[in-house]
C-alpha cells in the first residue's frame, strides 16, 4: 500500500515553492503603469450577429480597434488606432476613423507645429467577408442613414496644397490635387458612395450634408465662395443618382431634416447678412416626390408670435403630417448697449442681486446662453397650413413622444416654485396635456414632483409621485388620475435612502403593448400593474427576489423598443444583496412561472447586447482581479466564450484580491465593506492600512479597478499592489449627524480589520474627496488612531458654507444642506449648533494627525476657501499640514498631467508616514512661488546627499 501522506507532501510543498518564486518574481505597480493600462469600450454586435467589434485603448498612447468572428475568436481584424466605429446595417462592413498616431503628433506639438499642420483624422472601410480594407485620407466626418440603406458620406477637410495630398499605404486619395490657391470658402469635398463601391458621387464646396432615415436621400449644402450666388442646399436621390437644387443663394441653411419616408424636407435660411446683429430666419418646407418647395412660415405668419428660432430643432411627426420648429421672442434692443459713444473703458460691469430675482444672479450667469437661445415649440400643420404655438413663456417645457405619433404633449411649468430652486431642490412643477392640433392646454395637476412622461400608446401620463412615494397614471380620455401602488403593501421608494431629500423609486421597467399593463420595480421584485385598475397588481417574479436577497431587473434588449413585447421572455439580472453574486435569469411576463436563474456567479456582469436577426449576445464580466473583458453567449447564457484579453501585463504584477467583511456599527447595525489584500498576504505578517470611504461601496465587491492616476482619491490597486491593505466600509446615516454618523460605522469597521492580527496598527490611514473629504476632517477631530489622513475638497465649516455658491451650476449651497447629502436637515438659523458641531473647523485644536489637503481654485461644487480654513487653523495651530491647490481646476482634476501630479505626490504622502520612506522635499521644504513652474520637488529627503 502507497503512503499517501509520503508521496503528496514534497509535491505540494514543491508547488507551494514554485507558486511562492512566481509571485517574488513579479513586480509592484508604478505610477509609468498607467499609460499603457488599457480600457474596452464601444462593444457591438452586427445585426446579424456573426461579429463583434470594441476598441481597445491604452490611457495614453495608441490604441486598435478589433473586428471578431463571433464562432472563431481567433478570427480578428486589428485596425490600428481605430475609433468612433460602427456596423454597416447589413453587417457586410465596419466603418470609422483612425486617428493620427499618438506619438508623431506629440512630437509635432513640441515643434510648435499650427493645429492646421497637425495630422488629421483617416477613415477606414473594411469588408469583413473579404478583409479588404480602405482608407481615405483627412476626413472630417462621415456618417450612414441611421436605419437602413447601404451608402457611406465622407466629408474631407480642406484642400491642402499638391505636396500634401499623398495616398495613405497605397489606399485611395482623401483628396485633389490643388495646384492653385483654393478660394476662400468653409466648404471641402464630399464624397458619397454605396458600401460596395459600385456607385460614387462626389460634391465640392460642402459645408453640411444628412442622409433620410432609409437612405433613400442625401441633403447637403454648399458654402459660399468669395460672394452668395454659388450657396445653395441641394438633395440627392440615392436611387436615381439624380442630384437636385432645393434652394440657392441665401446667407446659411440651418438644421435640415427629413420625414421619416423621405416625403419632406424642411429647413431655416436667412437673406440677412451674415454680420447682422438681428437676423431673422424663414422656414421652407420642399415636397420630394413633388419637387416643390416653399417658405411656409416667417416673422410676419400668422400664429408666430415674435420671430422663428433658429435653435429650435425642426422633426417631423411619424405620419409626416406635422413639422415641429422653434419660435423666440423677438430681439429686444438695448440703448446703453447700442450706445457707441461709450468707450469699452468706460462701460459699467457689474451683477445685481435681487431678493424679487427668481433665480440668483449666479445661475442667472451660468444660464444666460441657454435663455438666449431658448425657443418655444410650435407646430405647423401639413393638412391644414395652419401653425399652432404649443409651448409658451409660462409653460415653456414641453415633451413630445419619441416618434412623434400621439396628438398630444406633456407642457411644464415651474415658475411658481423656481424662486425656492437654491435651497429646494424638489421643487415641483405645474403638468398641462397639450392637443397638438389645437394648442389648448389641460392642467393635470399642480406642484407634481417628477417629470411625467406618455406611455407608448398615449393613453395615459405617468410619473412617480416622491411625496406619496407611489405611482400614478393619468387617464387622458376620462382626464382622471389614479395612485397605481399607493395601497399595495409594498415599498416602491428606495429603502435605504439616508437624506432628508424625499426617497425616490426604484424604477419603472416600461409598458406592455395597448397600454394593457404597468411594469415596476420594488427593491427585488417586478410588479404588473393594470393602470386602470380593473384587475390586481400581479408580482411577475413571486417574490422570488425578495425571499433570496435576489435584485431581478429586466434588460431591454432592443435598444428601439417602445413597449414590452407580451410574446417575448423577459431577460432579468439577478444580484444578491449580501454576498454579491450577480448573473441572470429569465422570467414570465405573465408571472405563472418562477424566475429561471441561467447563471449567478462571483462576479459582477453588465453591457449586455443582443444580436437584432438571432439569439446571438455580448456581455462584460468581471472580478477585481479580471478585466472585464467580452464574452459572446446567446439567450440561455449556458456558455460564456471570452472574446477580449485585455491587459494581459497584469499577470506580471502583484495585483491582490478583495473580500466581502461584515461587522456591526457601534450602534448594532450590521453593515458591509470591502478588504483588499496584496497578492502574497501573509496573515501571520503587519501591513500598513488605508482607509478609503465615500456613502456606500459594498455592492462594487467584483467591480475591476484599473490602475489610473488620482482625479482625487487612492488608487486602490497601486496602494494594494505596493503591500498596503485598502479598507473601504459602508456607512449610513441619521439625519442631523453626519459626522457622527461616519464615526459610528467606519471606526468600528477598521476596529473590526485590526482584530484580525493582521494589521499594522499604528500605521493606518484614512483619504477620502468631497463628502468623504469632510468625515476625513471629522474623524481625525475624534481619534488619533489613524498615522496620515488625506482630505480633498473637505467642507470644515457648515457655517460659511452653508451661505456659498456650488459655482458649476451657480446655486445656492443651502439645499446641500438642508435636503442633499450633508444630511443636516434644517436651515442655519434653524439648526445652529448642529451646523457646528458637524463643523471639524470648530475642533481643529484637537487634531494630532498629519494632513494632506487638496482644494482647487476653480472647485464648481464645494468653495474652495473650505480647504484654507482648515489649512490655515492647523497651520495656525502648528500642525504638520500642505494644502495641494491646482490652478485652474475643478473639484476633481480634469488634466491628467495634474492627476499625475496627485498620485506621485499621495504615494509619497503616506509611504513617509505609513512605511517610514523619506519624505520627499515637496513637503520638507515647501515650492517656493519663485520657484513655480521650475521644479516638482519629488526629490526625497538625502537622496542627493
Amino acid at each position: 500500500m502507497i503512503d499517501t501522506k509520503r508521496f503528496f507532501l514534497p509535491f505540494i510543498f514543491t508547488l507551494l515553492f514554485i507558486v511562492n518564486i512566481q509571485a517574488q518574481q513579479k513586480r509592484a505597480l508604478t505610477h509609468a503603469d498607467y499609460d499603457n493600462w488599457e480600457a474596452l469600450n464601444g462593444e457591438k454586435i452586427s445585426k446579424d450577429g456573426a461579429w463583434v467589434g470594441y476598441e481597445v485603448n491604452p490611457q495614453e498612447g495608441n490604441g486598435r480597434l478589433e473586428l471578431v468572428d463571433f464562432t472563431d475568436a481567433s478570427k480578428k481584424i486589428i485596425i490600428p488606432r481605430g475609433k468612433n466605429w460602427f456596423f454597416s446595417h447589413d453587417s457586410q462592413f465596419a466603418i470609422g476613423k483612425i486617428v493620427p498616431e499618438f506619438g508623431e503628433v506629440r512630437q509635432l506639438k513640441l515643434k510648435k507645429t499650427k493645429p492646421d499642420d497637425l495630422p488629421k483624422d483617416s477613415l477606414f472601410l473594411a469588408n469583413l467577408e473579404s478583409k479588404e480594407l480602405k482608407k481615405y485620407a483627412r476626413v472630417k466626418s462621415y456618417a450612414i442613414p441611421e436605419n437602413s440603406g447601404s451608402w457611406l458620406a465622407i466629408h474631407f477637410e480642406k484642400d491642402l496644397p499638391e505636396k500634401e495630398n499623398q495616398e495613405i499605404n497605397g489606399d485611395i486619395l482623401g483628396l485633389e490635387s490643388s495646384k492653385t490657391k483654393p478660394k476662400k470658402t468653409d466648404g471641402s469635398k464630399l464624397l458619397v458612395r454605396s458600401l460596395d463601391g459600385q456607385k460614387k458621387f462626389e460634391f465640392h464646396r460642402v459645408k453640411e450634408y444628412g442622409f433620410s432615415e432609409h437612405g433613400s436621400h442625401l441633403y447637403y449644402i454648399k458654402a459660399q465662395e468669395d460672394t452668395l450666388k454659388n450657396t445653395g442646399i441641394f438633395i440627392l436621390n440615392l436611387e436615381s443618382g439624380i442630384s437636385k437644387i432645393i434652394d440657392v443663394k441665401k446667407t446659411e441653411y440651418i438644421q435640415p431634416a427629413f420625414s421619416e419616408n423621405a416625403k419632406y424636407l424642411a429647413y431655416l435660411t436667412t437673406e440677412d447678412s451674415a454680420k447682422s446683429k438681428k437676423p431673422y430666419h424663414d422656414l421652407y418646407l420642399y415636397d420630394i416626390l413633388k419637387e416643390q418647395n416653399q417658405k411656409i412660415a416667417s416673422k410676419a405668419t400668422t400664429g408666430i408670435s415674435g420671430m422663428i428660432s433658429k435653435n429650435g430643432k425642426l422633426s417631423f411627426s411619424q405620419d409626416e403630417s406635422k413639422l415641429f420648429f422653434g419660435t423666440a421672442p423677438d430681439y429686444v434692443t438695448y440703448a446703453y448697449e447700442e450706445d457707441t459713444t461709450i468707450l469699452e473703458e468706460d462701460r459699467v460691469k457689474l451683477d445685481i442681486w435681487g431678493w424679487q430675482d427668481t433665480e440668483i444672479q449666479p445661475m442667472q450667469l451660468k444660464n444666460r446662453s441657454r435663455e438666449e437661445s431658448k425657443s418655444y415649440l410650435t407646430v405647423y400643420n401639413l393638412k391644414t397650413k395652419s401653425i399652432v404655438p404649443i409651448a409658451d413663456k409660462q409653460v415653456s417645457q414641453v415633451n413630445l413622444d419619441k416618434k412623434r405619433k400621439h396628438k398630444v404633449a406633456i407642457g411644464m411649468d415651474d415658475s411658481p416654485y423656481r424662486r425656492n430652486y437654491s435651497w429646494d431642490i424638489q421643487i415641483g412643477r405645474d403638468v398641462y396635456m397639450i392637443d397638438l392640433e389645437t394648442g389648448k392646454k389641460t392642467l393635470v395637476k399642480k406642484e407634481v414632483s417628477a417629470y411625467p412622461q406618455l406611455s407608448p400608446e398615449g393613453k395615459y401620463i405617468y410619473w412617480y409621485d416622491n411625496r406619496d412615494s407611489s405611482w400614478v397614471a393619468y387617464d387622458i380620455q376620462s382626464k382622471k388620475s389614479r395612485s397605481l401602488t399607493k395601497e399595495m403593501n409594498v415599498n416602491f421608494y428606495n429603502e435605504l435612502h439616508d437624506s432628508p431629500s424625499l426617497p425616490s423609486s426604484y424604477g419603472a421597467v416600461g409598458w406592455l403593448k395597448d397600454d394593457s399593463a404597468f411594469l415596476v420595480y420594488d427593491k427585488y421584485d417586478i410588479w404588473r400593474i393594470d393602470p386602470s385598475g380593473k384587475t390586481n397588481p400581479l408580482n411577475l417574479t413571486q417574490g422570488e427576489g425578495r425571499k433570496q436577497n435576489l435584485i431581478f431587473r429586466r434588460q431591454q434588449l432592443d435598444v428601439e423598443e417602445e413597449f414590452i413585447d407580451p410574446a417575448q421572455q423577459l431577460i432579468l439580472t439577478a444580484f444578491h444583496e449580501f454576498n454579491k453574486k450577480g448573473g441572470f435569469a429569465t422570467g414570465d411576463i405573465l408571472g405563472v412561472e418562477k424566475p429561471e436563474l441561467l447563471v449567478l456567479t462571483d462576479h459582477r456582469y453588465f453591457g449586455l447586447k443582443k444580436a437584432e436577426e438571432n439569439d446571438g449576445l455580448i456581455v462584460r464580466r468581471s472580478t477585481y482581479q479580471d478585466y472585464p473583458d467580452l464574452y459572446a453567449s446567446n439567450l440561455n447564457m449556458k456558455d460564456l466564450d471570452k472574446i477580449s484579453n485585455v491587459n494581459p501585463q497584469q499577470t506580471e504584477v502583484k495585483w491582490g484580491s478583495v473580500e466581502l467583511v461584515d461587522y456591526m456599527a457601534n450602534d448594532g447595525v450590521p453593515l458591509q465593506g470591502l478588504l483588499f489584500k496584496p497578492e502574497d498576504f501573509d496573515p501571520n505578517k503587519k501591513y500598513p492600512m488605508m482607509v478609503y470611504f465615500y456613502e456606500r461601496n459594498s455592492n462594487g465587491l467584483h467591480n475591476y479597478r484599473a490602475p489610473a492616476p488620482s482625479a482625487s482619491t487612492i488608487n486602490i490597486p497601486y496602494f494594494v499592489s505596493n503591500d498596503y491593505l485598502v479598507f473601504v466600509p459602508d456607512i449610513k446615516y441619521e439625519i442631523g449627524l453626519p459626522g457622527p454618523s461616519a464615526y459610528n460605522c467606519i471606526i468600528p469597521g477598521v476596529q473590526a480589520i485590526v482584530a484580525r492580527g493582521f494589521v499594522d496598527a499604528e500605521n493606518m490611514a484614512i483619504q477620502g474627496q468631497s463628502w468623504g473629504g469632510y468625515q476625513v476632517a471629522h474623524l481625525i477631530t475624534r481619534t488619533d488612531m489613524f498615522k496620515a489622513a488625506g482630505a480633498g475638497a473637505p467642507v470644515v465649516n457648515m457655517t460659511s458654507a452653508y451661505g456659498g455658491i456650488r459655482w458649476g451650476t451657480g446655486m445656492s449651497r443651502m439645499f446641500q444642506y438642508e435636503q442633499a447629502q450633508s444630511r443636516i436637515g434644517g436651515t442655519l438659523w434653524e439648526k445652529p449648533l448642529y451646523y457646528q458641531q458637524n463643523s471639524p473647523l470648530f475642533y481643529m485644536d484637537r487634531v494630532n494627525t498629519p494632513v494632506l489637503i487638496m482644494h482647487n481654485d476653480e472647485d464648481g461644487a464645494v468653495p474652495w476657501y473650505q480647504g484654507i480654513e482648515m489649512f490655515m487653523a492647523l497651520k495656525r495651530l502648528d500642525k504638520p499640514a500642505w494644502l495641494l491647490q491646482y490652478n485652474g481646476e475643478d473639484h476633481n482634476l480634469r488634466q491628467r498631467k495634474n492627476r499625475k501630479d496627485l498620485s506621485v505626490r499621495l504615494s509619497q504622502f503616506f509611504d513617509h508616514y505609513l512605511k517610514g520612506a523619506p519624505a520627499p522635499l515637496w513637503m520638507t521644504e515647501g515650492l517656493p512661488a519663485i520657484e513655480k513652474g521650475r521644479t516638482l520637488k519629488y526629490e526625497l529627503e538625502g537622496e542627493y546627499n
